[in-house]
């Protein structure tokens, strides 16, 4: 699938940048969407374990709060334990190496609002109806040359990941199907979805099969969109969705 790729880009493409979703909070709630944005970065993978946070003016400035509000959002981090600050001459706000475990929901618990049927249901409507249009739009749209390459290259990053940091690169990619399609009103709320899915995924195995199947998938729903096939697209990603419903329903149904 390499010819897919325009062999013109010759420095290798940024996939997604560590700013994506560091967007401007609101005033009503700045403490509260500061946090929500930093961690939603470092848990979806777009500042990854040890990597530094933005400056303190430059983040202040891309989230659009006080430097105060920073500072309160940042200790507040440290001490839950997600990111570290460096003194010296190299310092800054560094996101911990090792990352706080999430605790898996008990499945069938009533009181964990994400194994209700309700929000289950809810959840997986969601990622259908925005995941599947995404990806037919991305299919729809005139991609360039650096778009294409870092689409490429978040399906090899994705397929190359194991372990832990599969979860991270499988959002990457999602995120920057959204990205590419050029309509960033799109971009938060794929985020927020992949945050209630990821939830739900630390519950259950990671199970070798379904990787291998996930990243057989992946290939499918990228290669469609850089063939700008919309029904291929729409189809590929439908399907691999269709397969974690499956696994999600059977380990909390």
């Amino acid at each position: 699938m390499g010819d897919a790729v325009d062999d013109e880009q010759a420095e290798p493409a940024e996939v997604l940048s560590a700013g994506l979703l560091l967007t401007p909070a609101r005033p009503a709630n700045a403490f509260e969407e500061t946090v929500q944005r930093l961690l939603q970065s470092i848990r979806l993978g777009l500042i990854g374990p040890g990597e530094r946070l933005p400056a303190e003016r430059e983040l202040a400035s891309m989230l659009e709060v006080s430097r105060d509000t920073l500072r309160e959002a940042i200790a507040s981090l440290a001490d839950a334990g997600w990111v570290v600050a460096r003194r010296g001459r190299y310092g800054g706000t560094f996101v911990s190496d090792e990352l706080p475990v999430a605790l898996p929901a008990t499945p069938g618990t009533a009181d964990d609002p994400f194994v209700t049927s309700g929000r289950l249901e809810d959840t997986l409507a969601l990622r259908s109806v925005i995941e599947v249009g995404a990806a037919r739009r991305a299919a729809e749209s005139e991609l360039s040359a650096n778009d294409r390459e870092r689409l490429w290259q978040a399906y090899e990053e994705c397929s190359a990941a194991a372990g832990e940091q599969y979860r991270m690169a499988d959002s990457r990619l999602h995120l920057l199907i959204a990205e590419v399609l050029g309509a960033p009103s799109v971009i938060p709320l794929v985020a927020d979805v992949r945050m209630r899915v990821n939830e739900l995924l630390d519950g259950i195995p990671l199970l070798a099969p379904n990787i291998a199947h996930s990243n057989e998938q992946h290939r499918a729903i990228v290669g469609a969109i850089l063939r700008g096939s919309p029904d291929d697209a729409a189809s590929a990603m439908a399907e691999h969705l269709e397969g974690t419903e499956a696994l999600l329903r059977g380990f909390y149904a």
